[in-house]
């Protein structure tokens, strides 16, 4: 694989939230995100610790009811077993990052 820049790796769709999986391995999963502004995905809960990169725009994140707003280049971590939600404040992309 040559090399890329992570926010070409996957466009953003109108009204959308948009997926491409870029590694999946036994131990993991990394995964890049685009969501339209106003997009989101709704409260859930994962089996293990997923990392959340914000690579364009802005993001807000919901973990266990307290919102972090994150912006380029912030990251946080989803505790697993916790419940969160991701809305975009603005568009925004992320690389998702989920390790068994």
């Amino acid at each position: 694989m040559n090399p890329k820049i992570l926010k070409d790796v996957i466009e953003y769709q109108d009204g959308a939230v948009v997926s491409k999986e870029i590694l999946k391995t036994a131990s993991g999963t990394v995964t890049v995100f685009a969501f339209d502004a106003g997009q989101g995905l709704s409260e859930h809960t994962a089996p293990f610790e997923v990392l959340v990169n914000v690579i364009d725009g802005e993001a807000e994140v919901t973990i266990s009811g307290t919102a972090h707003t994150l912006s380029e280049g912030q990251m946080i971590i989803l505790p697993a077993n916790q419940p969160h939600a991701l809305k975009a404040i603005k568009r925004f992309k992320m690389l998702l990052v989920m390790l068994r």
